[in-house]
């Protein structure tokens, strides 16, 4: 009898052993953006300070584009998102047969949760697949169109394999649950307060309910991306003389690290702080804007107070700036406290990530590759691996130490980023056959993406503004 009680419980148990996992994607939130990163002396992020000194921090996180939708398409499926056809946002929605994180953990007994910011659903510039799916819509204005409610829900976290789900960007949010922790009848909920505060009392709500059961959390504030918020009360901590969007910017982003504050303690309460593996990072690099400091009720797609200091570029652009993002982890007892890693990373490693510490088989078609080896021992070195980029009119990768970047199809460059120079030096002429290997890895990789090849279009206005004040490079052509 008691054998059989214990075959009869085996799955249960089984699950009871396995870590929890959170996965928490800030966004637009640039390189320097956190105290501990050391690059800006205004930032205030006590609790991810502390969250960097108990675990590992990443000083070369990588994110798969300078841009939102595509960024996440890329995290929660562990693939390329141009694989799937999905270069930029107007590409989305997430096609529903793209196997999610959730969906590869669901069968090992886990409770998945998704709150916040999704941007997987099709939208208004997502003309394509309106013209494919909804043909009998008519355009609304130059390049948008009315995507119907029922459509967008159609593409929400609960198709996608998440069983709990509190998902919005601001005071609306789409819910199967309370923050009470009770189950309601999914649907649209109204929420007054300060979004990101809304965003944490969802995450720390689902926690409680999986206490006892392994779980996957995808928490995804959506800051510091403007609308930028005077954030109470931590805007109290930052003096008024200070440019208002960075003020702005800056109590958001503290609003961000209180949220995680409360999530750690609620982990240490419940008992099982040591049992969750937490990844901290962002979607995409600060979008710089030339700094200016307008009014933050205007300019909504402005400076979102973010800096991405020492890198070069922002938000758009396939240069450090755009892409390389901070990126923390902690697992206490398993990630040494205080460590501190050179070695690429990728969103693209957290679902392989997360498959290894389920215990379950990794799959072949993913694109990145578990970070537990460097987890377990962040001083060894790792095998050296490619990462590769593709966005509008550019496309990168970087192997080791070489980074590859070409834009326009017309103008190349390469950088050492092990040199202090880094993005700031050119040095195709100097190693014309690292160029060469290079560029042919890179047209290589994107012969298999769809479409395949390297951008075939001429540089947008944007692409040569900045190219122009970035790199001093005048780009020939504009595309739309």
């Amino acid at each position: 009898m008691r054998l059989l009680l214990l075959m009869a419980l085996a799955p249960f148990l089984a699950a009871a052993e396995k870590p929890n996992l959170i996965v928490i994607f800030t966004d637009d939130l640039g390189y320097a953006d956190l105290g501990c990163q050391g690059q800006e002396k205004d930032v205030r992020t006590p609790n991810l300070d502390r969250f960097a000194a108990e675990g590992l921090r990443c000083t070369a996180g990588y994110v798969t584009a300078p841009q939102c939708s595509p960024s996440r398409a890329g995290l929660i499926t562990g693939r390329y998102q141009q694989r799937m056809g999905i270069d930029s946002i107007p590409d989305i929605p997430l096609p529903l047969e793209e196997v999610t994180i959730a969906e590869m953990l669901r069968p090992a007994g886990y409770a998945t949760g998704m709150v916040g910011k999704w941007h997987l659903e099709p939208n208004a510039v997502c003309l394509k697949w309106a013209a494919k799916h909804r043909p009998n819509l008519k355009p609304t204005g130059k390049r948008r169109i009315n995507i119907p409610q029922s459509d967008r829900i159609a593409h929400f976290p609960a198709k996608q394999g998440f069983s709990d789900h509190f998902t919005g960007e601001m005071n609306q949010f789409y819910a199967n649950y309370e923050l009470t922790g009770q189950d309601r009848k999914p649907g649209f909920i109204q929420k007054p307060g300060f979004r990101i505060d809304l965003q944490t009392e969802g995450a720390l709500a689902f926690i409680r309910r999986h206490r006892s059961a392994p779980f996957f959390l995808y928490l995804c504030y959506y800051a510091p991306h403007t609308p930028l918020e005077l954030a109470k009360p931590y805007v109290n901590e930052f003096p008024e003389d200070m440019p208002v969007r960075r003020r702005a910017g800056l109590s958001m982003i503290r609003g961000v690290d209180h949220g995680v504050g409360r999530i750690m303690e609620l982990l240490k309460e419940l008992g099982i702080d040591d049992d969750t593996l937490v990844i901290f990072t962002s979607d995409n690099g600060a979008p710089i804007k030339n700094r200016k400091d307008t009014p933050i009720t205007t300019d909504a797609g402005g400076w979102d107070g973010s800096l991405n200091t020492p890198w070069v570029g922002e938000k758009g652009m396939l240069s450090e700036g755009g892409i390389r993002v901070p990126f923390l982890v902690r697992w206490p007892g398993k990630v040494p406290a205080g460590s501190v890693s050179d070695t690429p990373v990728s969103t693209l490693d957290i679902a392989p990530t997360a498959l290894e510490v389920a215990g379950l088989d990794a799959r072949d078609n993913l694109d990145g590759r578990s970070l537990m080896p460097m987890l377990e021992k962040p001083a060894e070195a790792q095998p050296e691996r490619t990462l590769h980029w593709r966005f509008w009119n550019q496309i990168a990768c970087r192997r080791g130490k070489w980074k590859y970047l070409s834009v326009n199809a017309e103008k190349e460059f390469l950088f050492d980023m092990e040199s202090d120079a880094h993005e700031t030096r050119d040095l195709s002429e100097t190693h014309p056959e690292v160029l060469k290997s290079l560029r042919n890895e890179s047209n290589a990789w994107a012969a298999e993406l769809k479409p395949p090849g390297p951008p075939p279009g001429r540089a947008n206005p944007q692409e040569k503004r900045w190219y122009q004040e970035y790199f001093n490079v005048e780009l020939e052509g504009t595309s739309p």
